[in-house]
C-alpha cells in the first residue's frame, strides 16, 4: 500500500454494524509512500494508521463520506 499527503483511507468496518471511517492522510511516515500514516477523521481526531486488509486508499478528491 503506498499514499500521499492529502489522500484519503477509507476503513470497512469489520462487522454490519460497524460502518465505515474515512480520514484524510496528513503525514506519511514510512519510505516512498509506505504506512504507517497520520490520518485526521472528521471529528478533528488524528491516530497513527498501520492500515490492514480493511483499509483502502483513494485519491484526495474523493468528496463523499
Amino acid at each position: 500500500m503506498r499514499a500521499a499527503v492529502g489522500n484519503h483511507l477509507r476503513i470497512h468496518g469489520r462487522h454490519v454494524a460497524d460502518g465505515e471511517q474515512l480520514g484524510e492522510i496528513i503525514e506519511v511516515r514510512g519510505d516512498d509512500g509506505r504506512p504507517p500514516y497520520v490520518v485526521r477523521f472528521g471529528d478533528g481526531h488524528e491516530s497513527l494508521i498501520f492500515p490492514g486488509p480493511d483499509c483502502v486508499v483513494e485519491d484526495g478528491s474523493t468528496t463523499d463520506t
